[in-house]
């Protein structure tokens, strides 16, 4: 196979190249939300080749290996892990357009030194040439972190998690990049789930408290909270597809979650009613301690029955969900805003048409405390790739301040992605770069320089406040 010069990928033109190779390049890497192992990284796990490094937990690539037909004993079954790795190769060239074209090329590049375009014709040279190279440890699970010069790296925790793994990160200290949990409360707000009684149990034992009304329950989290400040915790997340908002009293949100704890049947109305009224408590609860809320909006998930109760959740089943936001978005902003009790909120939407109205919807409620409060979150999921970028970036810089943005994220289970944020700059300086070229913006290289390594890095280095060297 021929080699790929990948040095000036997605660069268009003069500008662009002086920004990414002089200003971005070189830039460590933040990144507040990604959903690693802790496992693995605290036990600098070393891989045994690179089917597991690479396609292990990927559904982007096990979504593309399914439209190109390839069985799913290839893909997630039994096959052994070089045939999976050949099958994957030979997925790679018919790929071309689909940003894992340009991902699984730059991975080979940056990861292990492979300049050849990927196909089955090499499939099995480039798979020997790469695992000889997995002793190394800058290519164990906390060494790659070191490698890409990592800082931060957030991973996606439930509240219930013991936190053992990030206990054993923080006590390594200075040995490892800082790793710290996220507070991901989704399955306390999912109170129709049919696991939902069964987790409250969880959740009381780890919080140490039986969970028998609602105020235990909220008495619960905080005490979860606490516990995820103390390993370094300064996020939380939540995953929507629709966002709740009904109006509700304290009254009767005690009632519903009484209702489910003796399995009730609780209804579409009800299940809002608790949902929005417990977010907002979260609310309250993540300014007080200073965090960040993050609120993923949009997905439709394990929509193909048979291949779930096949392969369980997150195995690539999920879709893009269409619907009305703007006026539940804003009644819980300003529901937060009048109480005084606003987090630092970071709001992303599957629907990338929504853009243009959450920049409008957090400009009703910025603070003159912290530059960029509120955040039109990253490109996420199905946009993080060139055109999906290039429409959050315009609609951001349009309507809202592109220069206080917070930057790229993996959002990825697979510690072959850093080199996501090496094309998220690239797209970004391609932007910038293309203004600079049709006098939109000064040729002022320093100053737009500038601008480009604080949403690389110094923008989500000061928002979030996360001490490094901690974990």
């Amino acid at each position: 196979m021929p080699t790929w010069n990948l040095e000036n990928l997605l660069l268009t033109g003069t500008s662009a190249k002086r920004l990414y190779h002089d200003y971005a390049a070189g830039m460590p890497i933040y990144d507040y939300h990604n959903h690693l192992n802790a496992d693995d990284l605290a036990a600098d796990r070393r891989f045994r080749n690179l089917t597991e490094l690479w396609l292990e937990g990927d559904h982007y690539k096990w979504r593309a290996m399914r439209w190109l037909g390839i069985d799913e004993s290839l893909i997630t079954g039994d096959a052994d892990d070089l045939a999976k790795f050949k099958a994957w190769a030979g997925a790679v060239p018919k790929l071309a357009g689909n940003p894992l074209y340009h991902w699984s090329h730059l991975e080979l590049q940056r990861h292990f030194g492979v300049k050849e375009r990927l196909g089955e014709d090499n499939a099995e040279e480039i798979w020997h040439r790469c695992n000889e190279q997995l002793a190394d440890p800058s290519l164990h699970a906390a060494g790659i972190l070191k490698r890409f010069e990592v800082r931060v790296a957030c991973t996606t925790d439930d509240p219930a998690d013991g936190l053992e793994a990030h206990r054993k990160l923080r006590q390594a200290g200075a040995s490892h990049p800082t790793v710290v949990p996220t507070f991901r409360p989704d399955r306390a707000l999912d109170i129709q789930a049919a696991d939902f009684v069964p987790y409250m149990s969880e959740l009381g034992q780890r919080a140490g408290l039986a969970i028998g009304d609602y105020d235990a329950l909220i008495q619960a989290l905080g005490l979860r909270m606490d516990e995820f400040h103390r390993t370094g915790c300064r996020l939380s997340d939540h995953g929507f597809g629709d966002f709740p908002y009904e109006a509700a009293t304290e009254r009767e949100v005690r009632t519903i979650f009484a209702k489910a704890l003796q399995g009730e049947t609780v209804t579409a109305l009800e299940e809002r009613k608790y949902r929005t009224f417990t977010l907002l408590r979260l609310g309250e609860m993540y300014d007080a301690r200073g965090w960040t809320m993050q609120l993923h909006i949009g997905a439709i998930r394990n929509n193909n029955d048979r291949m779930t109760q096949r392969l369980g959740k997150n195995s690539g089943f999920d879709s893009i969900l269409d619907y009305h936001l703007g006026a539940a978005l804003n009644a819980f902003l300003n529901e937060l805003d009048t109480m005084n009790r606003l987090p630092k909120t970071i709001v992303y939407s599957l629907y990338p048409y929504q853009y243009e109205l959450i920049a409008t919807a957090i400009g009703n409620f910025q603070s003159g405390k912290v530059a960029g409060k509120l955040q039109l979150g990253a490109a996420w999921w199905f946009h993080d790739q060139k055109e999906g970028m290039l429409q959050q970036l315009k609609a951001l810089s349009s309507t809202g301040v592109l220069s206080t943005f917070v930057g790229m994220l993996t959002d990825s289970r697979s510690f072959m992605s850093f080199p996501r944020h090496e094309y998220f700059r690239r797209v970004l300086c391609r932007l910038l770069g293309e203004w600079i070229d049709e006098g939109e913006l000064p040729a002022d290289y320093d100053y737009i320089g500038a601008m480009v390594q604080d949403i690389c890095f110094h923008n989500a280095q000061h928002y979030f406040g996360i001490p490094e060297g901690e974990a």
